[in-house]
């Protein structure tokens, strides 16, 4: 038995223990499932307090109370512990408490003690004027701004958090144009959202230039009576009312409006008005604040779709919607505010603070202040403006990188602008004898030099008609000023096409090397060019050609290469800030287009001056009823919906783009090089300075090019490196031989050449001397005979020749080195008969002498330059044999079919021209070129040729 009881003593201690630790673990969970239901209770209690938020449960503490309710359970649940609220103890719901009004203090102790302050200094720093001040101190005072950087913020009013410590006032502003659109709504009738909404139009009003700001409204509800105290602005348009039923019609009207901006006034890349008018400076465009007064309703889907399309795109182009109770939810930038009894909400300061509206400035005041920016309004658009008006008040702070811009004219008082840019490249000017096409040329260039530097902007000025518009740019006598943006001007050249095809293949070649400096710096247009390359010089170039037609006024070579040519530059000059500005009488008679409209199409701009034809697209005939001095501006390229009437200042009087040059020039850089005229009713005249890059070269005049080029034959020794003067024009002739014999002269030492120099007719005595007498007191040494002894002369240089060519060197200089040759005979025909007599002594004739210096001369430093009177007299020097003894050759008065022969055997398209020249070598050209033959003067060492000037006198210009 023993044994027995001692194991059921074990057992029964054993279940004893096994008891004991059970009713520990239970009550160790029972205390953790305890401290759980009290800490998910005070968590549960806060999470309410937070929902409800400490200042409004403070105000109704049964909200809490309300929580407490056991919510029903279902499945499950209704067998789980219940955890609610009402498990938790007073004093740890009194913590709970306790703790939420303690982080609410903190917080609100943070915002006591600064955000009322730093609120207050943010707003007036920001809203300036009449955005941020009291009504009183600029209500009634017409605004003056005229900056493209309106204020950030517009004060509505002033809001205080009533749950703070210390409930300090501060303004509430919200942000407005360029920035965000307005939502008002309301509990009431809206009448405290008229008052608000015509605070925040008067202040915006009232802080600029009358004009700057236009406002639409629109009320569902009333045609009149909607914001009277605007109603004075109704007269001058800066308000305008729109009927009730017509909606659609207003939010065409903006949705046309954003278009035309989109496709007229961004240029270059630029998304809105604001980043266009930051970096150049002006804004073009005013601002429209459109005010929709709704009556809580979803407008119609369609309406609906175009207020939203509005809305998104809106802003970029500077118009502002301003909605009272009225549904709006689109993906744009939008401030709100809510206005009931107890207090108004506003989104930029948040549900904690009330806000207070600003109340409604007194009706009689605001009605006089209307008044005043209406009377205001008017006059300054009735006002005629001049040129001055076209001029910024800082010269050069415009920035070309993206575009040009300036205004041409005015339109009731505002400017109208010119852009030239990406969206439209290139402009078509048009009017007839006596509609001011000068007139506006000239305001053109003077609104765009007054706001780009020449490292912006740079001109190439064209003028076809007999006159001289342009050479007012270049320096005169009188006036030493010239424009410092002009580049090259070239006047009366309608008889000198030629140059008009020089600069439209100037500018297909720099428009090459600017595309090949954009490749290499792996862009594609001029202002990704400029960004990756500062420190290089890629100004944008505007090229004026007035009466352009006459570039295309006949059926030859020359019109072919410039349609060609003026194609290519019109298609892709854009991309590389290369800009062609056309102009013309009429349009209609250009040949060369026929069938070529593509070149037109580039020509987005179109500027229609009174009774132009042509220039705008047929149906528009906006141009054809137009008064003097005005002009259409179409940026459309002619379609009607892009007419823009402008009147034109004068800018052809003496004090208008006369003293503006006179200031551009005082401003430029000292390193800015004049500007190079072209004249076609003068000749250039030559240079007594050696010209760089000529060696060993006779000029025999200039080529009818944008450089200046001079016409040269380099005198190597090489077979056929003569000359021969063509045509019976002795004064050209004459000029063409004295300026090959002083141009070898100015790059000769004295002793290193000889010059002979034959007058065969008396004519010449007086050019033939002079020369002589210029290149003797140079120290060369020359030979000057007549026709009794020219003969001799070509005896003495045959034996030159005869030495040279057996001795392998000859005469020489005092250092040892070959003196070269040059024989120049004037009218050398006129010796033939002297020269056909034979020597008896040797059977030779002087004309086998000339033969065989023309023939062996070159390649032994010695050569010819001769005149000869017509081409058969030339070929009878000549002989039987080839011509190539000639290797260049300057031809006048002589038709090109007798030239071909000279031309290695390709036909010669010429007609002889006064004062002009063909020229060709057959070392360095494919086809002939037309020459200017110099004006030669002994009488002083800087030459230089006059050239009248407009109004002012006369102009002179160096020549090289």
């Amino acid at each position: 038995m023993r044994p027995r009881n001692e194991r059921r003593s074990r057992v029964q201690s054993a279940y004893e223990g096994l008891r004991t630790a059970i009713a520990a673990a239970l009550g160790s969970a029972d205390a953790a499932l305890h401290r759980a239901r009290s800490e998910h209770g005070h968590r549960e209690f806060a999470l309410r307090i937070a929902e409800h938020g400490v200042c409004e449960v403070a105000r109704e503490p049964a909200l809490l109370d309300e929580s407490t309710e056991a919510a029903p359970k279902t499945g499950d649940e209704s067998d789980a512990p219940e955890h609610t609220t009402e498990v938790l103890p007073a004093a740890s719901r009194e913590s709970a408490w306790g703790e939420a009004v303690r982080e609410r203090d903190e917080c609100y102790a943070d915002w006591t003690a600064y955000g009322p302050q730093e609120l207050t200094s943010l707003v007036d720093e920001v809203a300036r004027g009449s955005a941020g001040l009291p009504w009183r101190d600029w209500l009634g005072t017409v605004g003056s701004a005229d900056t493209h950087s309106p204020p950030e913020l517009w004060r509505l009013g002033e809001a205080h958090v009533p749950d703070a410590a210390d409930p300090s006032p501060f303004p509430v502003a919200v942000p407005l144009l360029d920035e965000s659109h307005l939502h008002v709504s309301t509990d009431d009738t809206g009448e405290a959202a008229e008052g608000l909404v015509q605070n925040l139009l008067l202040r915006v009003l009232s802080q600029f230039r009358p004009g700057l700001v236009r406002v639409h409204v629109w009320d569902v509800a009333q045609l009149t009576g909607t914001l009277p105290g605007l109603h004075p602005l109704t007269r001058s348009g800066l308000v305008t009312m729109h009927d009730p039923t017509r909606l659609d019609d207003l939010l065409d009207e903006l949705s046309e409006h954003i278009r035309r901006i989109h496709t007229g006034a961004l240029l270059g890349g630029h998304t809105s008005l604001r980043s266009f008018a930051a970096e150049t400076g002006h804004r073009g465009e005013p601002w429209r604040i459109a005010v929709l007064f709704g009556d809580g309703q979803q407008l119609p889907d369609e309406q609906q779709q175009k207020l939203h399309r509005v809305a998104r795109s809106g802003l970029d182009c500077g118009i502002q919607l301003v909605a009272v109770n009225l549904r709006l939810s689109v993906n744009s930038a939008m401030e709100s505010v809510h206005l009931n009894t107890d207090g108004a909400r506003c989104s930029m300061s948040g549900p904690a603070a009330v806000m207070t509206p600003d109340p409604p400035m007194p009706r009689k005041d605001a009605t006089r202040a209307c008044k005043a920016i209406s009377e205001r309004f008017v006059a300054q658009r009735s006002r005629v403006r001049g040129f001055d008006d076209l001029v910024p008040e800082q010269l050069w702070a415009c920035r070309s990188t993206t575009g040009l811009q300036a205004p041409v004219g005015f339109r009731e008082g505002e400017p109208v602008w010119l852009t030239l840019g990406d969206a439209s490249p290139h402009a078509l000017v048009g009017g007839p004898s006596g509609s001011g096409k000068t007139n506006f040329l000239y305001g053109m260039i003077g609104a765009f030099t007054a706001r780009y530097s020449p490292d912006e902007l740079e001109l190439y000025l064209l003028d076809f008609k007999e006159g001289v518009s342009f050479s007012q740019f270049t320096p005169g006598t009188r006036d030493p000023s010239w424009l410092p943006h002009a580049n090259v001007v070239g006047v009366n050249v309608n008889a000198d096409r030629e140059f008009g095809l020089a600069l439209l293949k100037f500018l297909a070649d720099e428009m090459r090397r600017r595309a090949d400096a954009a490749k290499a710096h792996e862009v594609t247009k001029l202002e990704e060019l400029r960004a990756q390359d500062p420190e290089g010089r890629w100004p944008r170039i505007v090229a004026v050609i007035d009466e352009f037609q006459y570039l295309f006024a006949e059926r030859d070579p020359v019109s072919s290469q410039a349609t060609a040519l003026l194609e290519d530059v019109a298609r892709r000059g854009r991309s590389q800030g290369i800009h062609l500005v056309l102009a013309s009488q009429d349009v209609s008679g250009i040949e060369a287009f026929w069938g070529k409209p593509a070149v037109f199409e580039q020509f987005i701009l179109r500027i229609a001056l009174p009774k132009a034809r042509r220039v705008l697209v047929q149906d528009n005939s906006a141009a054809v009823e137009l008064p003097r001095w005005h002009a259409v501006v179409n940026h459309e390229s002619g379609v009607r919906h892009g007419n823009e009437v402008a009147r034109l200042p004068d800018a052809t009087a003496p004090e208008t783009m006369y003293a503006l040059q006179q200031r551009l020039w005082e401003a430029r850089q000292p390193s800015t090089t004049r500007p190079r005229l072209f004249d076609g009713s003068h000749l250039p005249r030559l240079s007594r300075r050696p010209r760089a890059g000529l060696e060993r070269s006779a000029v025999l005049g200039q080529v009818i090019d944008v450089e200046g080029t001079p016409a040269a034959v380099r005198l190597d020794r090489s077979p056929g490196r003569n000359i021969a003067v063509l045509g019976s024009v002795r004064v050209d002739a004459s000029n063409v031989l004295g300026a090959a014999a002083l141009s070898l002269g100015q790059q000769y030492a004295p002793g290193t050449i000889r010059f002979t120099i034959a007058g065969l007719v008396d004519e010449v005595a007086p050019a033939v001397g002079a020369v002589v007498t210029e290149l003797r007191a140079a120290g060369h040494e020359v030979d000057h005979v007549g026709l009794d002894d020219a003969t001799g002369a070509l005896d003495r240089l045959a034996a030159v020749i005869d030495e040279r060519s057996t001795s392998g060197g000859g005469a020489g200089t005092a250092s040892g080195g070959e003196v070269t040759e040059c024989l120049l005979l004037y009218a050398a025909d006129a010796a033939h008969t002297t020269w056909e007599r034979k020597d008896p002594a040797s059977n030779a004739s002087g004309l086998d002498r000339l033969r065989t210096i023309l023939k062996q001369g070159p390649e032994l430093r010695v050569h010819t330059v001769g005149w000869w009177r017509s081409v058969q007299r030339l070929k009878h020097s000549l002989g039987m044999g080839p011509v190539d003894d000639i290797g260049a050759w300057l031809a006048f008065d002589v038709h090109g079919s007798e030239l071909t022969a000279f031309a290695a055997g390709q036909p010669v398209n010429w007609s002889p021209r006064a004062r002009r020249g063909l020229f060709f070598d057959r070392s360095l050209h494919s086809r002939p070129e037309v020459v200017l033959p110099f004006e030669l003067d002994t009488r002083s060492d800087e030459i230089t040729m006059p050239s009248p000037r407009a109004g002012d006198g006369t102009r002179e210009e160096s020549r090289d």
